[in-house]
């Protein structure tokens, strides 16, 4: 579709990433077609029309997975976010900052920048750092999440956090719903409905997920999901333009009454008193992740399929064909009456704030489809001697130059990146060769997609082992993934790592699982490799039976 220069914007945001919906400038957000526009925008029910409708960009992201690049500069998602914590304080008392990250990505590398965002006028209330996607890695001991809660308290103490009083530290996981019922109890414990909430977070964080999560949730109001539309989620980095939001609940007495007997109750079920549907349902979140909750309602009864996606009818326009309304009439469409939110607080999803020297701003749609994982992590192990070299695709690489015993290396990635094992006197002619071709996968596109993708650039690392079912430190090569190193006690060893030019490497010491070597099956004959091994998911509101 072309733009229409001469078409004003319409002042109504789209539902899916909450840019203002316009069609004079294709490359801008909030796009569509100019002749889907005005077929939207015309007559008495245009207004209703636009509100139900999505920009081209969110539509093809929910439709098709691909991503329209815009020309939105990282500068201007920090502008709207500061733009909107600025306002002033409403109900005479400053937001709660819900400031979401990537458990994989600690280090966060957007923490230590929320001071200087925020600044010394804004008034913040307090601040609950939430850990997400730690349904993605696996348990490697008894109190592995612990461990990982206490990286989390570590990360927050080192951004110097002083002035925003810390609420708490949770570990959720916003797609399977682990940890989201407790999150919700203590938002309305500590906060209740004192005032409004940000989320907040680097993009790729998922809190367009969090935040559909909580629309579905106790933590709404009851009617909101049915006139608020579902956050657009996606791989793509920056899905969210600007502000998205919907209505808290006032949690009061009889509301905290009802819902935590609904918890109790939901806690004596098993496996086997679920119905068919949740069970289908239950397996389908097994195959996601390690740890998996459900996310219950107890002000309203739960929609009939508890995966609920984008309604094509219900969107603005098809690919290939002019737009077409669904039966239901939008002057059906439902709305908050005004006492429903003329005091309301609300929960608002921002722009994710893009990382800078990360890897996946180098990467073209389907690269960062792969790079990204989507399902359980299953660590790979590789005993290595001094003189080998391990490929993580041709995003990142790790030399083994010094050492007087074999090492093990485990690899922490999306199971869709390769790992390839060389020696030092061929690695450089392996990366030459294979870089940008299958045997590495990504990046993809052969030797024309390689003349632009910067070079592998090193750094030295030197670690001393603790112990053979002890990792000593983690290499973490940018958002790629890391390679976690255990080797014998006291033993030294000098190390070479590898990442793309412009692009961070960190040693995180101590690492994130520390026991991850011992999650492996027996070494393959005649290889380096050890075969992998998945542990069980975990179920979190359901009662344990004897049976596995």
């Amino acid at each position: 579709g072309r733009p229409d220069p001469s078409v004003p914007p319409s002042g109504v945001s789209c539902s899916g990433c909450g840019a203002e919906l316009q069609c004079r400038d294709g490359a801008a957000p909030g796009f569509v077609p100019a002749e889907k526009y005005r077929n939207l925008s015309e007559g008495p029910a245009g207004a209703e029309r636009l509100r139900a409708a999505v920009c081209q960009r969110c539509w093809l992201l929910a439709h098709y997975g691909r991503a329209l690049r815009l020309e939105l500069p990282p500068e201007q998602h920090r502008q709207v976010l500061s733009a909107a914590l600025r306002r002033p304080p409403r109900h005479g008392r400053g937001p709660l900052l819900l400031y979401l990250l990537d458990v994989l990505e600690l280090p966060d590398p957007v923490l230590p920048q929320l001071p200087g965002l925020l600044g010394p006028d804004v008034p913040v209330a307090g601040l609950l750092v939430v850990g997400n996607k730690v349904d993605l890695l696996p348990a490697d001991g008894p109190g592995h999440l612990g461990r990982l809660r206490q990286r989390l308290v570590a990360a927050c103490a080192q951004a110097g956090l002083r002035g925003t009083p810390l609420v708490d530290v949770r570990l959720v996981s916003a797609k399977t719903g682990f940890g989201l019922e407790g999150l919700i109890s203590r938002l309305q414990r500590s906060w209740k409905c004192a005032g409004d909430v940000y989320l907040l977070g680097a993009t790729n964080s998922g809190k367009s997920t969090l935040f559909n999560s909580l629309l579905r949730s106790d933590y709404c109001k009851s009617r909101a999901p049915d006139i608020i539309d579902r956050a657009t989620v996606s791989p793509w980095p920056g899905t969210t333009l600007n502000l998205l939001k919907f209505p808290i609940i006032n949690p009061t007495c009889d509301r905290i009454f009802r819902r935590q007997e609904r918890l109790k109750e939901e806690a004596t079920k098993t496996e086997d008193q679920l119905s068919s549907e949740e069970k289908k349902y239950l397996n389908h979140l097994k195959k996601q992740g390690y740890l998996v909750g459900e996310v219950g309602r107890t002000f309203q009864q739960p929609k009939s399929s508890p995966v609920v996606d984008f309604d094509p009818d219900m969107l603005s326009y098809s690919i290939d064909e002019d737009p077409k309304h669904s039966s239901r009439q939008c002057g059906e469409r439902e709305e908050f009456t005004h006492n429903e939110v003329k005091d309301a607080r609300w929960c608002f999803d921002t722009p994710g704030i893009i990382k800078e020297n990360c890897v996946l701003n180098l990467l073209t749609e389907k690269e960062v489809k792969l790079v990204l994982p989507t399902l359980a992590i299953v660590p790979r192990t590789f005993i290595l001697k001094p003189g080998m070299v391990l490929f993580l695709a041709a995003l990142g690489r790790v030399d083994y130059l010094q050492g007087e015993k074999p090492a093990w290396f485990s690899v922490v990635a999306s199971n869709l990146l390769p790992v390839r094992i060389a020696t030092l006197s061929n690695a450089d002619a392996v990366y030459k060769k294979h870089a940008g071709q299958e045997l590495l996968k990504v990046p993809m596109g052969g030797e024309e997609r390689m003349k632009e993708f910067p070079p592998l650039v090193p750094q030295d690392i030197t670690l001393k082992g603790i112990g053979t079912t002890e990792a000593v430190a983690d290499i973490k090569l940018s958002s790629a993934g890391w390679v976690t190193v255990t080797a014998h006690a006291e033993e030294e060893l000098l190390l070479r790592a590898y990442t793309p030019k412009g692009t961070a490497l960190v040693v995180r010491e101590p690492p994130l699982l520390p026991y991850i070597s011992t999650i492996r099956g027996s070494r393959i004959t005649g290889t380096a490799a050890y075969r992998t091994k998945k542990p069980p998911s975990l179920v979190e509101n359901l009662k344990v039976t004897g049976k596995r």
